[in-house]
């Protein structure tokens, strides 16, 4: 896995051996950052299911300001924060926590995020569990976008404080753009 663009292009990214994993494709990808560039300059992100911290990093690479990357996985936070050190990337935190207490941590913070990428793993009810704790916490700015990732477009459930402004499907999975109200 690579960075695609921006101020890190082509450095590598670790992070295929992790279960319970899927590194998003290199197509899927490179689409969907070419859909949300004018929103990422001086942005602040968060990748809550983050992974290898691969669509983090790609924002930061891409003019992101500051990110989030959160995991529940041990590993995956190890080899987030290596990736990190291996691009020499300052500018984000890594949290190793479920997604509720992270969202509840960034609440505390009182954190405000202009982008949120939703990838968790399949065949649950994280995208809407999420995005309904996203709005509780009042965590989104007015412009701000969540964009989910799943295997089917029945479990990106959302409630009426969001639009979708993108939805498409690559090979076996979904990706959809909500925009706040």
């Amino acid at each position: 896995m690579k960075v695609i663009s921006g101020l890190y292009k082509g450095r590598n990214i670790e992070g295929f051996d992790l279960d319970g994993t899927r590194p998003t494709m290199e197509r899927v990808k490179e689409s969907l950052f070419a859909i949300i560039q004018n929103n990422l300059q001086d942005s602040i992100v968060l990748d809550l299911f983050s992974g290898s911290g691969n669509l983090g990093i790609e924002a930061l690479s891409q003019g992101a300001k500051y990110a989030y990357l959160v995991d529940s996985n041990p590993k995956a936070t190890k080899t987030i924060k290596r990736n990190l050190e291996n691009i020499n990337i300052k500018s984000a935190e890594v949290i190793n926590m479920d997604y509720i207490k992270a969202l509840n941590y960034l609440k505390e913070k009182n954190i405000k995020l202009d982008i949120i990428f939703l990838d968790p793993p399949y065949k649950t009810a994280f995208i809407e569990k999420s995005i309904e704790l996203i709005t509780n916490n009042n965590l989104l700015n007015k412009d701000g976008l969540i964009i989910c990732e799943s295997d089917s477009l029945d479990r990106i459930v959302y409630n009426e404080n969001y639009k979708i402004i993108k939805d498409k499907k690559y090979g076996d999975k979904w990706v959809v753009i909500l925009k706040q109200i």
